[in-house]
C-alpha cells in the first residue's frame, strides 16, 4: 500500500542516544536540556529569533488568538485544515470567511477590507501546501485598520518569502511539528514573533502563566514540549536537508509524468523558495477527482481530498457561501509524497492518473 504520506524516521540508534541524554539528566518536561538545544538550533536552521516549540500545532494558534482576538471577529480563510477554523470558535471569537486566491490558493486579499467591521480584531490566514499569502498586502491592511495578524504557517517549515523565513512575517506565526510535517517532533508545534514584549506574553501564556516556580505574569495553559518529543527533533533536524532534496525529487517526477492537460496545480508565489510540503492536483469536476481516487484505490494507492470540506460550509462556523473554496476544496487531491516513495511508484501513481482521466 501506498499512503499518500509516511512519517520520517532517524535511525534508531541516533533517537536512543538522544533519549538517553534525557534519562540521564532523569529530567523529562518542563524545558529541559534537549528542549533548549532544539529551540538553539532551529533558530540557527530557520534563520529567525524568538522561537517557542510547543506540545502540539494547535495550542500556539489558541494562545494567539486568545492574546490577540479577545473574542472578536478574526477574518480567515475557508481553505485550510479543520484546526485554523476550531482554534477560532474554541476562543470564544467568531470566524469571518473570505474566499481564496484561484491559484495561489491562499486567502484573496482583494476581498479582506470588505469583510472588515468594528468587532475585527485579527487576521489569522494559512500558507496554504507552504505556498505564502501575499504578506505585504496582508500587513498594509492590517496597518490601516489596525489589526492583529495570525499565520497559520503549519506546512511552512524551512519555507523563504523574498529571502527570509516566512515565520518573520504577521505578529505570531505558528507551525506543526506533526509526525508527517517535514520537520517533526513526534507531536509538536511551535510559534515565532519578532515582537519582544509579545514573546514574553507567549511564553507564560504556554506554561500556564508562570513567573518563576511561586509567582505568575497572568493565565496560562500547558504548552510545553516534553523532552521526548525534543529527542525525536534533535534526530530529524540534521536530515532536513536531504529530507528537502528527496521531496524535489519526488514533485519533479510528479511535473514530468502526470498529464496536465485535465490537471492544474497550485501556483507558488514569487520570489519563494518552497519546501516541496505537499503535492495537490485540482481536476476539472468532483465527479473526475472520484473516479481517479477510486482508481488509485483499487491500486492500494491513498491520496487525500486534503483540505475537505470547505470550511465555511461546517455546521459549527455558519459562514457564507465561498464559491472558489467550495470548488477548489470539491476537486482537489494530494498525491502520496514521502521521503523514499520510488521513481516507479511515481511513474505507476501518474500512469493510473493519467488513464482515468
Amino acid at each position: 500500500m501506498i499512503n499518500v504520506t509516511k512519517c520520517f524516521l532517524p535511525p534508531i540508534e541516533e533517537y536512543s542516544q538522544q533519549v538517553n541524554r534525557a534519562f540521564k539528566n532523569e529530567w523529562l518536561t518542563n524545558r529541559g536540556e534537549l528542549v533548549l538545544e532544539l529551540e538553539e538550533k532551529l533558530k540557527n536552521y530557520l534563520k529567525t529569533d524568538n522561537i517557542i516549540i510547543t506540545n502540539n500545532g494547535t495550542v500556539p494558534l489558541q494562545i494567539a488568538i486568545k492574546l490577540l482576538a479577545n473574542g472578536g471577529e478574526v477574518i480567515t480563510t475557508p481553505f485550510s485544515y479543520v484546526a485554523t477554523t476550531a482554534a477560532i470558535v474554541w476562543e470564544n471569537c467568531t470566524p469571518v470567511f473570505v474566499d481564496i486566491h484561484p491559484d495561489y490558493l491562499t486567502i484573496d486579499e482583494t476581498k479582506i477590507e470588505q469583510a472588515i467591521t468594528a468587532k475585527t480584531k485579527a487576521i489569522l490566514v494559512t500558507h496554504v501546501f507552504g505556498n505564502p499569502c501575499n504578506v505585504e498586502e496582508i500587513e498594509r491592511i492590517a496597518v490601516k485598520y489596525n489589526l492583529k495578524v495570525i499565520y497559520d504557517a503549519a506546512h511552512a517549515f524551512g519555507v523563504t518569502y523574498n529571502g527570509k523565513s516566512l515565520f518573520e512575517y504577521g505578529d505570531v506565526s505558528t507551525c506543526s511539528f506533526h509526525a508527517t510535517k517535514l520537520f517533526h517532533t513526534g507531536e509538536g508545534g511551535a510559534m515565532f514573533t519578532q515582537n519582544q514584549e509579545l514573546f514574553h506574553q507567549l511564553f507564560y501564556h504556554h506554561n500556564f502563566g508562570h513567573n518563576g516556580p511561586l509567582a505568575f505574569h497572568g493565565l496560562g495553559v500547558n504548552g510545553k514540549i516534553s523532552e521526548l518529543q525534543a529527542a525525536m527533533g534533535l534526530s530529524v533536524l540534521p536530515y532536513m536537508n536531504s529530507i528537502l532534496t528527496d521531496r524535489k525529487r519526488i514533485c519533479d517526477s510528479y511535473d514530468a509524468f502526470l498529464d496536465f492537460d485535465r490537471l492544474k496545480k497550485i501556483k507558488i508565489r514569487e520570489n519563494t523558495q518552497w519546501n516541496y510540503s505537499y503535492y495537490p492536483v485540482i481536476f476539472e469536476t468532483e465527479e473526475v477527482l472520484l473516479q481517479v481516487q477510486n482508481k488509485l484505490n483499487e491500486a492500494d494507492i491513498i491520496p487525500r481530498r486534503y483540505f475537505y470540506p470547505s470550511l465555511n460550509t461546517i455546521e459549527y462556523t455558519k459562514g457564507k457561501s465561498m464559491p472558489i473554496s467550495e470548488s477548489i476544496a470539491s476537486r482537489i487531491l494530494c498525491l502520496p509524497l514521502f521521503v523514499g516513495l520510488e521513481t516507479t511508484d511515481i511513474q505507476s501513481i501518474c500512469a493510473i492518473v493519467n488513464e482515468a482521466l
